[in-house]
Parts: C-alpha cells; structure tokens; sequence
C-alpha cells in the first residue's frame, strides 16, 4: 500500500488571481477561486509535488451574504454568517455545491463534476468535508436538482416538535420559551459592513448552537451562526435513542450515498467526535460495502476516543494534541526533541492511522509571525512527521511557498490563520498561478527552494517501500547526545531474514546549525532489523540546518 500524502486546498481562494484584498469585502470587491481554476495543470502540479489525494475543502453549499436569489438560492440574513463569504462549515444545503466556485452558477455540479474528473484523470483521488455535527441557522436543502435529494431525507428539522427540548425523532435541539439572540459584537459588526440591513433574525424556540452550547444567547466564539443535530442522545438525561434508527441518521446517510455517487474517494469527517460513534458504526459499514474504496478521516482530539472511532470503521485520525502540538511547541519555542519520542509513544497502538499535519484551515501557518516566522522552521517536522510511520501526511495549499497570513481579511481578523470567512487571495499563490499556468516562473528564490524541500520529502514518502511498510526504531535512547545538538534520530527497515533485509537510519536536524554527527547502532537495533552484524557500530551523518539526512545501512 502506498502512503497517503494529501494536499488541502479551498477553490475559494486556490484560484483567486485578484489582488485587491479589501478587508470585508464583497465577491465582486476581491474575487473567488472556481472549480474551473483548479485544471489540469494545477492537479498535474500538485501531483508532482508527491501529492496522492486532494482535499477539496469548502464544496459544499453554505451560509453565505452573497445574493444568488436569480438562482433560486435563499438569501442569508448576514446575523448569522460569519464574514461575506460564510464558513464552508456552516452547511445550507447538503445536496448542492457552493455557487461561489461555479463560472455558470446554474451548471454549478457539473463544474463539480467535471473537477472530480480532472482530478482522476490525473491519478490523484478526491476527498471532500462530511459536516455532520451541525448546519447552517439558515438550513434549506432543496437541492438544485431535485432528484438528488433522496426519498429518506427530508428537510432537516420539518417534521420536528419543537415543544419540547428533545424527542428521538427530532432532527433538532430545542431551548423552550427563548429567542435565539444573535451576539451584540456580531449586530455592532454587521451593521457597519451592511448599514442598509434593516431585516433581524427571529429563531423561536432557539435552537442549540453546534458547539453544543445549549443558551439562547450563545457568544460570538461560539459556533453561533450554526445549529447542532439531533443524533438520538438526550443531553439531559445522558441516555441514547439510536433504535429505530432515527431520522438523521438516515439522512446522513444519504448525504453520503449521494456524494459517493458522484464519484469522491473520501471524505474528511468534520468535528467527528461530537457525533455518536455508534451513528458512525452504522453508516461507516454501509457506505464501505456499497463503495469499497471509500475512506473515511475523522477530525478527533480526544485520544481516549481513537479507539472506539478506529472500531467504528474510520481509516485515519487527526493526530493533532499528541504530534502536532509537540512540532509547534519544538518548532515555536525551542522545546526538547525528546517530546517527540513521548509523543509517538502516547499514540503507540494507532500510529498506522494517524494523519499528520503542520498546517490546515483552523491551524496557524508556519511563517506566520504569531507561529514562526520562518517557514524553513518546519522542513525538518514535516520530515519526521511524513517518515516515521505509515499514517497519511498532509500539506496545506500555501504551506509550500511559505504563505503568511498575517492580515486581516475581514471576519478573520489577523491572527496568522488563513481565513475561510472571507473573500481572499495571497500573492505567494497568485505568483504561483502566472495565469493559470502553475508553474515556478514567478516564484522567488526562498519560495523555490521551500517548494523544493516539501517536494523532495513527499516524493520519497510516497515512492519509498520502507516509508508505507517498513518497520519503526527510535534511536533516541542510546543517541541521547543528539537531544543537546537539536537533533532527532529513527530507523526504518523490513526485518526480512536471509540478506534481503533493508534499513535506514534519518537524523533530522531542528537547529539552523550544520551538524555531523555519529549514530550509534547497539545490537538491539541490529537484531530488532536481522541485520547481519556481529556487534554494536555506528555510522557518521552529515545534517544540515533546517534538515534531514538518511543513511542505508
């Protein structure tokens, strides 16, 4: 089995050759990415980069202050969107795509279509977000095409009773006898940016905001713009009404059954550990039998839970408090390479499904003031993170040319985050783009060797037989000197008895330093690979700042 490597990318801003970057500002202001932008040479690019899988990020329709009204979309009322664009988390219609990505917004699934197609033509699979935690306040799913909705899913919440707080049949929460409140700072806000907007927003009852935050008046770092699903457990009670299977669930399963039919490979699981595991059991095994090939990535950050989701039939699991903290925290405040040993060793029994990462949507980029400041800071993470185990590896759209996002876009305010609330563009992409082209020629010197770097360590990831299958050694306990230089050393090999055996030896080096240094290998390494040596011994390696090295030994 070859190794993942996963390329995220939101078409909102992938395609986007409009520099003006207006803070707030509308889709005619500051332009929007299409499904048409990503063509055939952006997937061939991003397949040379070593990339086997795109996430397209943000497909699905959502909440959004743009009028597509002539299309027969219900506008949104801007209380409960965040930013112009709205949150591709913030789902509107399950059954449709985002009208922003289309050229021809009527044809809008078949660019969709069409998208999915480039991407297989080129040999590299498609994964798109599954949101199943919560919808938009604004909830509509009359699809587009009506006959891709299914007979099974009804809208969301139409045959509710809202008189009380929870029924197993209800697709909603309910907070009885209260009005939503929309919070004061999002009024204040979204009367400056649409002084004509007259229209409130009346909800009553409330409904339960997604971050399970059960108050009528949710605050504005709350998910307030969203509405939390009913999957059969009573909150005030604790108890669990999964039998029959309620309406939901068979609703999500539509939403999946329809999406696989239109040819996706997989689907990034939104928040999954706010849904029931037993709701995931059930339709993780009924998608799989139908459409083999499916995989399914849950975002997770209770490892208590890995478990139960691994059971449940998922195939990878952010690995985001144990691995990607421990990065950050070498990479942004010096912390000791050592922590990476006591990383891995906390997610010892569920390495082969991790899914590593440095950068995505909700993370802070790299070269970030707020994060690093340097984007050549993570070359070395990034290695450890794509060599050590089997698990996926992935790259955010922009980490590779070193994007910063340090401004402020608008409802996203200057935190070093990329904004998914916004109409954006980032110059270091629109280079990178020269006119649809994607290629190297407008790139700089710092930005050709970055993308060089990421290139060269997902190339041999995906090509290298003892990345996928080989077997992991972490040299660290008798290379403890390697600790004090910066410095964190592994092995990788087959173990395969009889003179075929095959194995590695990567020191990868955190400091700006060049560092040589000796690796020793004692006698349980050499047995623990059937390597056919008699006693210890060590071999010399020559890092560089900022890097990695590897030795067959």
């Amino acid at each position: 089995m070859t190794k993942i490597s996963i390329y995220q990318l939101l078409p909102r801003f992938f395609g986007n050759t409009d520099a003006v970057r207006k803070p707030w500002g509308s889709i005619e202001d500051n332009g929007c990415g299409k499904f048409e932008d990503i063509n055939d040479n952006a997937i061939a690019a991003i397949k040379d980069l070593g990339i086997t899988h795109i996430w397209y990020t943000g497909i699905l329709q959502h909440a959004t202050t743009t009028d597509y009204t002539r299309y027969h979309i219900n506008s949104d009322n801007p209380l409960i969107v965040k930013g112009r664009a709205g949150s591709p988390y913030a789902i509107k219609n399950y059954f449709d795509v985002d009208p922003d990505l289309a050229i021809n917004t009527a044809n809008r699934m078949t660019e969709f279509d069409n998208l999915i197609k480039r991407t297989h033509n080129h040999n590299v699979k498609a994964i798109i977000d599954f949101i199943p935690n919560h919808v938009a306040r604004c909830y509509n799913s009359i699809a587009a095409n009506k006959k891709a909705q299914l007979q099974t899913c009804n809208h969301l919440g139409q045959n509710d009773n809202n008189a009380v707080k929870f029924d197993r049949n209800n697709d909603f929460y309910y907070i009885l006898n209260e009005s939503f409140k929309v919070p004061d700072e999002v009024r204040q806000i979204t009367q400056k940016i649409f002084p004509d907007n007259n229209s409130d927003y009346e909800e009553f009852p409330a409904k339960v905001t997604g971050n399970d935050c059960f108050s009528a008046s949710p605050s504005v770092n709350d998910w307030y713009e969203t509405v939390k699903i009913n999957y059969g457990t009573d909150y005030q009670t604790g108890e669990k009404h999964f039998y029959p299977i309620p309406h939901s669930w068979l609703c999500m399963y539509d939403i999946l059954k329809f999406w696989c039919s239109k040819n996706v490979d997989g689907f990034r699981c939104d928040m999954a550990e706010m849904v029931p595991v037993e709701f995931w059991q059930w339709a993780i095994s009924k998608i799989k039998h139908e459409f083999t090939n499916i995989i399914f990535i849950a975002e997770i950050y209770q490892p208590q839970l890995y478990q139960g989701f691994i059971e449940a039939g998922f195939d990878y699991l952010y690995d985001k408090v144990n691995m990607y903290d421990c990065m950050k925290s070498i990479i942004q405040n010096g912390a000791s390479v050592n922590n990476i040993t006591q990383s891995w060793q906390q997610t010892n029994a569920y390495n082969s499904y991790m899914l590593r990462f440095l950068e995505n949507h909700d993370e802070q980029r790299i070269a970030s003031k707020f994060f690093a400041g340097d984007p050549f800071k993570a070359i070395p993470a990034f290695a450890v993170e794509a060599f050590m185990h089997s698990g996926p590896i992935m790259l955010y759209n922009g980490q590779e040319l070193g994007e910063q996002s340090d401004e402020a876009s608008g409802s996203s305010g200057s935190d070093g985050r990329s904004t998914i609330y916004d109409y954006w563009s980032f110059d270091k992409q629109i280079r990178w783009n020269n006119s649809h082209k994607f290629n190297d020629e407008n790139l700089n010197n710092e930005e050709l060797a970055l993308r060089k770097c990421y290139k060269e360590i997902l190339n041999f990831a995906i090509s290298e037989e003892l990345i996928s299958k080989g077997f992991f050694y972490d040299l660290m306990w008798i290379n403890q000197e390697l600790a004090g230089l910066g410095c964190y050393a592994f092995a990788k090999g087959n173990k395969i008895k009889g003179g075929k055996n095959k194995t590695m030896v990567f020191v990868v080096n955190f400091t700006q330093k060049h560092v040589k240094t000796h690796i020793n290998i004692s006698k349980h390494v050499i047995e623990f690979f059937n390597m056919n040596f008699d006693d210890d011994f060590f071999i010399t390696i020559d890092v560089d700042g900022y890097g990695y090295q590897h030795k067959n030994i």
